[in-house]
């Protein structure tokens, strides 16, 4: 069916089917998440495909895979989902009187740091306040806030993120992580190449802090080849912790995540990290959030609560 116009009337329910399958593997998966028959799924998608005239998936083996097509509509969509979950989220919350509700979404080294302890000094200075508090990846997080599903993010970025607006809070640098037993113990600071001989805990790749480490080691001509390979930086740090290799993290994950006998050392060749806020471009920030920014500035600049985390 197509409208006056010419264009293919589509429904926001096969658009939703459409989504969950970019997000997942499988038409099995697809169904659970959205809760409905693994034949209601592929119904769906040949139900859109013959409305669009374009093939959105091709089948490998058991899996569908998007076609370039299906990745250029998924990101046009996107926006759409997220603007649905936001007017969910506050129709909500006028019906249960929570008008006063603020909404947080940190990466892990900022989610577990510096962020709770403005938001303890934010909840006792405002004692009617609720807040919906959530930790996920870098591209999650700028999605939240772009789409208006988080009214803040707290990340740490390198580069620039032109979707959003970007505050920059603190500029530091990774460290290493090394133990107190280690010949590395006495130097003031550890190079790439001096982690070379010991057993790494790397960060993944394809993130964005592993890029920054990898880029690091190969700019001193040292191998960046992790004997252990982790998502999160407080996963690295929490191994390193228990004696299973060297690493090298932000300084708030490493913060977070001290333990006896493992050293913090500054990392060379330098990587600065930006502690950086996101707040959605166009929207006016509300009294409750101008409340909670002034708070996490001022942890930001006691550097001794920061450490604390």
């Amino acid at each position: 069916m197509s409208r006056g116009d010419g264009l293919p009337d589509v429904s926001l329910r096969l658009l939703e089917i459409f989504a969950a399958m970019m997000r997942c593997a499988t038409t099995v998966e697809a169904a659970e998440q959205l809760r409905i028959s693994q034949p209601a799924v592929s119904a769906g998608l040949r139900q859109l495909e013959t409305q669009l005239g374009l093939a959105l998936f091709e089948r490998t083996g058991r899996r569908l895979q998007p076609t370039a097509e299906a990745k250029d509509l998924y990101d046009e969509i996107r926006p759409v989902f997220g603007l649905m979950r936001s007017f969910s989220q506050r129709a909500r919350d006028m019906k249960l009187g929570m008008a006063g509700r603020l909404r947080i979404i940190a990466t892990p080294p900022l989610g577990y740091s510096v962020a709770p302890v403005a938001l303890r000094r934010f909840l006792e200075s405002k004692p009617n306040a609720s807040v919906a508090y959530d930790v996920r990846r870098l591209e999650h997080a700028v999605d939240a806030v772009q789409t208006g599903q988080a009214d803040i993010g707290l990340v740490l970025a390198q580069e620039r993120l032109g979707i959003v607006n970007v505050d920059v809070l603190q500029r530091s640098h990774m460290v290493a992580l090394v133990p107190g037993d280690s010949p590395l113990a006495d130097a003031p600071q550890v190079s790439a190449v001096d982690l070379e001989p010991f057993p790494l805990i790397g960060l993944e790749v394809g993130s964005n802090l592993g890029q920054l480490v990898s880029q690091a080691f190969s700019q001193v001509g040292a191998a960046y080849d992790p004997r252990i390979e982790v998502r999160y930086a407080a996963t690295a740090a929490a191994l390193a912790g228990k004696g299973l290799g060297v690493t090298v993290v932000d300084p708030f994950s490493a913060a977070s995540n001290r333990v006896p006998g493992l050293l913090e050392k500054p990392f060379l060749p330098a990587c600065e990290v930006r502690a950086v806020m996101l707040t959605r471009r166009g929207v006016p920030h509300s009294g409750l959030l101008h409340s909670f920014m002034s708070d996490l500035r001022a942890v930001f600049a006691e550097s001794d609560l920061v450490l604390a985390g």
